[in-house]
């Protein structure tokens, strides 16, 4: 029991040192799908006309 909470202790310890050196740039909110969050699309290029 005391190995299963030092090793819980530990990871949770790398989680949140890991989330700290992530800066600004770590989301815990979850699945975002605002407009902000994708780049613009870029067009559809047109097909070359025929002859």
């Amino acid at each position: 029991m005391v190995k299963i909470l030092i090793a819980f202790v530990v990871v949770a310890g790398a989680a949140l040192y890991l989330l700290t050196k992530g800066g600004s740039d770590v989301s815990m909110s979850g699945e975002s799908h605002s407009v902000e969050s994708h780049a613009p699309a870029a067009p559809a290029a047109s097909a070359p006309a025929q002859k």
